[in-house]
């Protein structure tokens, strides 16, 4: 690889750290070319990029910085992902139950560097939708309750209105 190729691929993963909501560092050794290919297939579905790099090229690309240093030790493959937090994570944290081969390093959310049992943590949180469900229906359950309070004293008022309306016009 010549010295430009090196640079140009240095300023690849600067922009995509950039660009990422969540970078995630897996060591994927131990792996075969159909497990690797079922793990591809499952980023692209989940529209994150997955892709391997050398050590030596990631560490130029963080500046030398010394919190990602540890993970580079072995082979280093980074799954970006530029709208899902949590979507590499699962689906990392997920293949690794099932390959143990697949290591999850660690990773960067939004430029802070988190480790491995934070990727398992995030990995384990329900999707943005899913949250984003749960919040509206905590804000509904109390106004539906409150509606439910007044609707059913309005309907005990009607009946006992529509009782008076029976009890006098049997009177008569």
């Amino acid at each position: 690889m010549t010295r430009t190729e090196k640079e140009k691929q240095v300023n690849e993963i600067e922009e995509k750290i950039r660009g990422a909501k969540i970078t995630i560092f897996s060591n994927f050794c131990g792996l075969n070319v159909r497990e690797m290919e079922n793990l591809r297939h499952q980023f692209r579905e989940a529209h994150v990029e997955y892709k391997v790099y050398k050590n030596t090229l990631i560490q130029r690309a963080f500046k030398e910085s010394q919190e990602i240093t540890e993970f580079l030790r072995e082979p280093t493959a980074l799954a970006f992902s530029y709208d899902d937090l949590s979507a590499p994570a699962k689906i990392l944290v997920k293949f690794a139950k099932d390959k143990p081969a697949l290591k999850i390093k660690g990773g960067l959310i939004e430029g802070k560097v988190m480790d491995k049992s934070a990727v398992g943590f995030l990995a384990e949180l329900p999707s943005r939708e899913m949250l984003l469900t749960q919040l509206v229906m905590g804000i509904q359950s109390p106004l539906r309750g409150f509606l439910n309070v007044i609707n059913g004293s309005l309907v005990k008022l009607v009946m006992v209105l529509k009782a008076i309306e029976t009890k006098k016009s049997n009177q008569k």
